[in-house]
C-alpha cells in the first residue's frame, strides 16, 4: 500500500527538539523573523548563524523516539513516503529511507550564490565559510517568504497514496496544510495529536494523544 505521512514539529518534540516558536510568539529569544528571514539574514548574517548553530548542536544531541521508529518500522510492509516541515534528521535516523523536507535540513548548508549547492554540515557554520565560488554558506533552510522547492514533490505523493498519517502537526501552516486537498477521495486518513483540529469522521481516524503512543498504534493497524 502507498502511504504518505505528513510530519511536523509535535513529531520531535518528545525527542527534546523544540517546538517552532514558544506561546509569546519568540522563538529562543528572537523575533522569528530575525532569525529566519532573507531580510534578517542580510541585517545581521552572525545572529543567524549563531541561532542555527546553536539548533545543529542541540539536533545532535537528541534521540529518534518511539513515532520515528514505528514510521521506519512500516516500510518493510508498504510503500512509504514521509514529507515532513521538521528540518531534523530524526525520521532519517530512525531508518526511513523516503523522507521530502519541506522546510530545508539543518545538517546540511548551501551557497548563497547557487541554491543549488549544498553541503552536509554537522559543525558551526560562521561568517567566512564559503562555497567554492567564494560565497558565503547559508544555513539550508526554508525561510519566511521564500519558495518551498518541495511542495509539488510532496503533493504527487499525497495525490498517489491510498492512505495517509498526519502527525504532530495542526495542519493550520501553508503550504503544508493545504497538501490533504490533493488526497484520493477514497484515501483512508489517520491524525495523531493531542489536541486535533479536526474531528473523526468516516474517512478520517483521529488519536488524540502524543506521537510517540498514537503513532505506533496507526502503524499496527496498518500491517
Amino acid at each position: 500500500m502507498k502511504i504518505a505521512v505528513l510530519t511536523g514539529a509535535g513529531v520531535s518534540a518528545e525527542s527534546g527538539i523544540k517546538t517552532f516558536r514558544d506561546s509569546d510568539g519568540l522563538w529562543e529569544g528572537h523575533d522569528v523573523m530575525e532569525v529566519a528571514s532573507p531580510e534578517g539574514f542580510a541585517r545581521n548574517p552572525a545572529v543567524v548563524l549563531d541561532f542555527y548553530n546553536q539548533r545543529r548542536k542541540q539536533l545532535l544531541t537528541v534521540q529518534p523516539n518511539a513515532a520515528h521508529f514505528a514510521l521506519a518500522a512500516l516500510e518493510k510492509n508498504h510503500d512509504i513516503s514521509i514529507v515532513t516541515q521538521n528540518v531534523d534528521d530524526l525520521h532519517e535516523r530512525a531508518g526511513s529511507t523516503n523522507v521530502i523536507h519541506l522546510h530545508g535540513e539543518l545538517l546540511k548548508v548551501r551557497s548563497t550564490y547557487d541554491e543549488g549547492l549544498i553541503l552536509e554540515w554537522k559543525k558551526d557554520l560562521n561568517l567566512g565559510d564559503f562555497c567554492e565560488n567564494n560565497y558565503q554558506l547559508r544555513p539550508h533552510i526554508v525561510w519566511f517568504g521564500e519558495m518551498v522547492p518541495m511542495i509539488e514533490v510532496a503533493a504527487e505523493i499525497v495525490e498517489q497514496a491510498e492512505a495517509i498519517i498526519i502527525v504532530g502537526t495542526s495542519m493550520q501552516v501553508y503550504p503544508a496544510a493545504g497538501l490533504v486537498q490533493y488526497a484520493k477521495s477514497d484515501a483512508q486518513i489517520y491524525f495523531v495529536d493531542p489536541k486535533p483540529s479536526i474531528s473523526e469522521s468516516r474517512r478520517i481516524t483521529v488519536f488524540a494523544e502524543k506521537a510517540s503512543t498514537g503513532v505506533p498504534k496507526v502503524v499496527e493497524l496498518l500491517k
